[in-house]
């Protein structure tokens, strides 16, 4: 703990120094949002949903993220012999991070690597939840179509750990960017 502090209080003073010589600058983020998810693993369900993000810039080509998103939908497990429950599933993730990007002409290539956690839900049939820590990378491209507005592609690869057991998820999201 003790040699923790110093390393936090100089990159606390890096970033404010970092963020006072440029402009603060982001974006907001919100649209329809698809994951393949594995409720267990090697078991892949598509949940329909939605992801929403907010950008604040502290360099020119660097902002820090958080990421959340809902994804909703049903499956049939197989359990033993005789018996076979559907269940509604709600998964949540929220996640922050560095996202690296640059800007040439209308477009906004992007790349991120999140930490974060992940909640899940199994009702009707099999009623149970898990949360896990859950961590991503991916990337996309905001295309630039009027003043501050963009439309944007994103594609991400996110591993959770529910149920004792690794996923791997991936989520494909689109929809209106803000850039202010």
């Amino acid at each position: 703990m003790h040699r923790l502090l110093p390393i936090v209080l100089v990159l606390t003073l890096f970033a404010a120094g970092a963020s006072a010589q440029v402009p603060t600058k982001g974006n907001v983020f919100f649209g329809y949002s698809y994951n393949h998810a594995e409720i267990v693993s090697n078991d892949g369900t598509s949940l329909n949903g939605w992801n929403a993000s907010l950008e604040g810039k502290f360099a020119p080509w660097i902002g820090l993220v958080t990421d959340i998103s809902g994804h909703y939908g049903s499956r049939n497990f197989v359990v033993p012999v005789g018996q076979n429950p559907h269940a509604d599933i709600s998964e949540y993730n929220v996640l922050f991070g560095p996202r690296i990007s640059v800007e040439v002409s209308r477009f906004r290539p992007f790349a991120e690597i999140l930490v974060g956690g992940g909640h899940i839900s199994r009702s009707k049939g099999i009623s149970d939840s898990n949360t896990s820590f859950a961590n991503a990378f991916g990337g996309g491209l905001d295309y630039r179509v009027v003043g501050p507005f963009a439309v944007r592609g994103q594609l991400d690869w996110i591993h959770t750990r529910f149920y004792g057991n690794g996923q791997n998820d991936v989520r494909f999201s689109t929809g209106l960017v803000l850039h202010f």
